[in-house]
């Protein structure tokens, strides 16, 4: 602002102050709007358009990664995950170093739960690798750094390169026609068979019934035949999608009320069939399809750690394998144990839904698991959950009680809680022990010894003597 030196001191300051007072005036909306702006930012995520992460979601997941030929690694993170905001750095520079090699993608898995459910994501941040199937990526198992990111990513697209060569397809081993998704998955419903492959059946079915000229049936049939190669995988075939030419069957469409198409009902035996209410992609199917899974499945099995097989087989086919400590049979009883066994298979039935794995053992019967968890110093019951992929645990530090061990358990159920490696970095060895009778304990019984050939008297004179 240019001031006329003719002008008084008390005439400069008075226009001084009003030009102040314009410019806080022109100023506020500028402001509010910048604020404005880096709330925006803040909400929507760690990565942005100037990132070289591609963020993904729902909408654009198929798109850009099941039909895509590219690999991809992709982070499942949740913006509350303080291990995923020291993540995002590393991240953010192995997209760069990767840029034009391979896809670097994130996902935030507290909002799109749809996704980190179909893809068994437990906790955060999760690192994905989609390569030659995308439909069964495969988990990262490198460190965190970016180097380590880049590595594990040359690795994998070597690997890739190799198949390749090897005359494998690289692609998804499903068909292409269905976007990912195999047709032979969806099963075909008729008048016929309906009845005794859905009705008669003890698994849960989602029936589409469509009709062949319908558009929203075409688009629905890629996502309907991805979801049912998925779904078939994951439940071991107890949940099925299946299809329904109601064109062709109109007895059924007609017994079902069908008005309009593509529309899909939910099976269960002994019940009346409800409408699916949820939405049409591949993700949102199987994430219905996985709830009724869980909900019509009964509660895992808890298995003594009577050999090496038991506690291999369930910590490696399972996210985490959850394991009590129980005291000595001496110290409780048979009604003091089995009342630690009953809250154990409460929680088994509470957590049944994350497919984990669990199993006990008394203490002193396994010192080297004991040991290789740190479990000693903490008394008993103790208990502990161990990620055998990553040969981390961690170790209850509340009561042994319903309460305690839904806190323990929640935590970790949510990527919180502090964990450590396993002792040597691998499962320990196990000792083949007999299984709990289920009845108490009994002290071992000593040996008596007859003593009436012994002259005491004697031997008590020698003594003095």
């Amino acid at each position: 602002m240019y001031f006329s030196r003719r002008r008084s001191v008390s005439q400069c300051v008075l226009l001084a102050e009003e030009t102040c007072r314009q410019l806080r005036k022109n100023m506020r909306p500028l402001l509010l709007g910048v604020l404005g702006c880096s709330l925006v930012l803040a909400v929507q995520g760690f990565y942005s358009a100037s990132d070289d992460v591609v963020e993904l979601n729902p909408s654009n997941f198929n798109r850009e990664v099941i039909q895509s030929d590219s690999l991809w690694l992709i982070e499942f993170y949740a913006p509350w995950c303080g291990h995923c905001q020291n993540l995002t750095p590393d991240w953010k520079k192995a997209a760069t170093a990767l840029k034009g090699i391979v896809k670097v993608g994130a996902i935030d898995a507290d909002q799109h739960k749809s996704l980190g459910g179909q893809y068994g994501v437990r906790g955060f941040p999760t690192i994905k690798i989609f390569g030659a199937n995308k439909n069964k990526p495969e988990d990262y198992q490198g460190g965190r750094s970016s180097q380590a990111i880049v590595e594990g990513a040359m690795n994998a697209l070597r690997s890739l390169v190799k198949e390749r060569l090897s005359g494998k397809s690289g692609g998804s081993d499903y068909s292409r026609q269905s976007g990912g998704g195999s047709k032979k998955d969806v099963v075909e419903l008729t008048d016929d068979n309906f009845d005794k492959m859905v009705l008669d059946s003890g698994d849960v079915w989602l029936v589409e019934f469509f009709a062949p000229w319908c558009g929203h049936c075409k688009n629905l049939e890629p996502e309907w035949a991805a979801a049912a190669s998925a779904v078939k995988e994951q439940t071991k075939g107890k949940v099925h999608l299946g299809a329904v030419d109601a064109t062709v069957h109109q007895g059924l469409a007609s017994r079902y009320g069908i008005r309009g198409f593509p529309t899909i009902k939910i099976f269960r035996k002994g019940e009346e069939p409800e409408d699916y209410q949820g939405g049409r992609s591949r993700s949102d199917i199987i994430a219905r399809a996985m709830d009724l899974f869980s909900d019509n499945a009964p509660p895992p099995e808890l298995l003594e750690i009577l050999s090496e097989d038991i506690l291999k087989k369930t910590c490696e086919d399972y996210q985490l394998c959850v394991i009590a400590v129980l005291p000595h049979i001496l110290d409780t009883g048979a009604a003091g144990r089995n009342g630690y066994l009953e809250v154990m298979m409460k929680m088994a039935e509470k957590y049944k839904k994350k497919m984990w794995g669990w199993l006990w053992t008394e203490a002193g019967a396994q010192m080297d698991l004991e040991a290789s968890l740190g479990i000693g110093g903490f008394g008993y019951p103790a208990m502990a959950a161990i990620n055998a992929r990553k040969m981390k645990f961690a170790l209850l530090r509340g009561s042994f009680s319903e309460t305690g061990i839904h806190e323990f358990l929640r935590d970790l159920s949510v990527g919180r809680g502090s964990t450590a490696t396993v002792g040597g970095g691998a499962l320990p060895k196990i000792n083949t022990v007999e299984p709990w009778d289920g009845k108490d304990g009994e002290l071992p019984v000593e040996d008596e010894y007859d003593l009436s050939d012994v002259d005491l008297d004697d031997d008590f004179e020698r003594d003095e003597l």
